[in-house]
């Protein structure tokens, strides 16, 4: 067989593969929350609580870490924190505390990504509002092992979270110290803006997130988790390597940058594996995803 042939081939493949992938991904019916509470005024500013459901019975005087959950989605607004659900349904059956929380995405059009400040704002707030909320919502839940996942641009929220006392201090989100996080695992994350546009990643997402071209360099400062290091939290992130939508130059990239700035960042690496099978239950790739928020949450 011709070599263009071959590759044609292998790229129809690839393609099948990937949208079995994501068909899987979301066919899940959505998982209904024990409870939801607000943390703002606006209809997404909304947090869902999750009770764990392990094997076992939690004693009556037991507590489980707190997995907080950003959900992807090129913070778009048609994508919204229902489509992660099976996600945090099967964290919840994992043994943990589950937070899935909702925030303002794109505007009226639904091909723009974010807003500028609002979706900072609110992830800001939510993180801010949890130990609160969760006490009164999710009493099995330890604030003091909380762990901030995030998938694709939820990854880079969940990154951008754990960094906010590195921003600069004329920053709303600014924390005069570290937020009391255990730790973060980011999946296939966009974790660096500069590389995400170049990539073009969803469509330029990273530049519509910042309020387009005339703003990107002056806010990048304030919103790039590549440019927020070292953290000082544990940080991992887990990455298909078969991934088209965010690919693995974008967290290779990151943390390239954490070891600059002195930190050592775990990247889990995992073959054949594309952009959906990390928060897909069924998949084995889910099943790691779980494996590292335990090591860092236990």
């Amino acid at each position: 067989m011709p070599d263009d042939a071959v590759a044609r081939e292998h790229a129809a493949a690839g393609a099948a593969a990937r949208a079995a992938e994501e068909a899987s991904a979301f066919s899940h019916p959505p998982v209904d929350p024990e409870a939801t509470a607000a943390y703002g005024d606006h209809p997404d500013q909304v947090i869902d609580f999750y009770v764990p459901r392990g094997p076992e019975p939690l004693p009556d005087d037991a507590s489980v870490p707190l997995v907080v959950v950003l959900h992807g989605g090129a913070w778009r607004a048609p994508h919204d924190h229902r489509h992660i659900t099976p996600f945090a349904g099967f964290l919840a059956r994992r043994g943990f505390a589950v937070a899935n929380v909702e925030y303002r995405r794109g505007g009226d059009d639904p091909a723009v990504a974010g807003r500028w400040p609002d979706t900072f704002d609110d992830v800001a707030a939510a993180l801010d509002a949890l130990p609160a909320l969760a006490a009164t919502h999710l009493p099995q839940a330890d604030p003091r092992r909380m762990v901030v996942t995030g998938h694709s641009a939820g990854g880079h929220l969940a990154l951008w979270a754990s960094a906010r006392h590195l921003l600069p201090a004329d920053a709303p989100w600014f924390l005069a110290r570290p937020a009391p996080l255990r730790g973060v695992v980011a999946l296939a994350p966009i974790a660096d803006l500069t590389v995400a546009e170049k990539l073009d990643v969803c469509s330029a997402a990273a530049r519509q997130l910042l309020g387009g071209e005339g703003h990107f360099a002056e806010r990048q400062p304030y919103a790039d988790p590549a440019l927020l290091l070292p953290t000082g939290i544990a940080t991992t992130l887990v990455q298909g390597r078969a991934d088209t939508v965010v690919p693995e130059m974008v967290a290779e990239s990151y943390a390239d940058a954490a070891a600059k700035a002195g930190e050592v960042v775990g990247v889990t690496l995992l073959a054949d594996v594309g952009h959906f099978p990390l928060i897909d239950p069924v998949a084995d790739a889910c099943a790691v995803v779980a494996e590292e928020i335990a090591q860092l949450a236990w």
